[in-house]
């Protein structure tokens, strides 16, 4: 017995070892894929890699370099999307604006729901077709969703009910699509996984 316990110490020390091998293995190869698309300047794909890279061993030096990635292509791709969103926007529905049934909702309402996106500030409207009288609806701070990404990482806004919405332009930068992702709670953060609400705004 003497004999067969520092074995299996051993045994189990070389297996940890050896997972231990296998992570950092793969922490680096996911790093070096994201730094391929880094120099593609293709981000989007670069920051959830380093984001993996970055989780699978947040403190060796992998992990590190890692993070500072990720925190600076979150900026990057937040000014990105934000440069494009500052403006006037005009609700369209909750279907692309090219279908139908988008045209046909809104044609139906004698409103339209308008949205002004500032550097700080998203400020929505009911405005009437005829008269164009505006009239405010709400103010919301433009806050990010740092706290516990759900589906991405730079493109989650959070607004005063907990909300969590996921913002994406085309790439004319005339159409913003926003998909209810999630939801704060007193328990975190948690995912909408079915029936998520979205809306199509076009600009003007």
């Amino acid at each position: 017995m003497k004999r067969t316990l520092p074995l299996i110490v051993f045994l189990i020390t070389l297996q940890c070892f050896g997972q231990t091998n296998q992570k950092v293995a793969f922490q680096k190869c996911k790093y070096e894929l994201a730094i391929s698309y880094y120099e593609k300047a293709d981000f989007v794909k670069a920051i959830d890699l380093f984001s993996l890279a970055a989780k699978i061993k947040p403190e060796n030096e992998i992990g590190q370099q890692a993070i500072k990635k990720v925190d600076t292509l979150r900026e990057v791709l937040r000014k990105e999307i934000l440069d494009n969103a500052i403006g006037t926007w005009k609700k369209s529905g909750n279907h692309p604006v090219w279908s139908n049934a988008s045209v046909n909702a809104n044609e139906q309402s004698d409103f339209d729901e308008i949205v002004e996106i500032t550097q700080n500030e998203i400020v929505f409207y009911s405005m009437n077709k005829k008269t164009k009288e505006k009239k405010l609806l709400r103010k919301e701070d433009l806050i990010y969703n740092d706290k516990s990404d759900v589906v991405s990482l730079f493109s989650e806004i959070m607004l005063s009910d907990g909300t969590i919405w996921n913002c994406s332009i085309s790439k004319k930068a005339d159409v913003l699509h926003v998909v209810n992702v999630g939801i704060k709670t007193e328990n975190g953060i948690e995912k909408v996984k079915a029936d998520n609400e979205e809306n199509y705004y076009v600009k003007i």
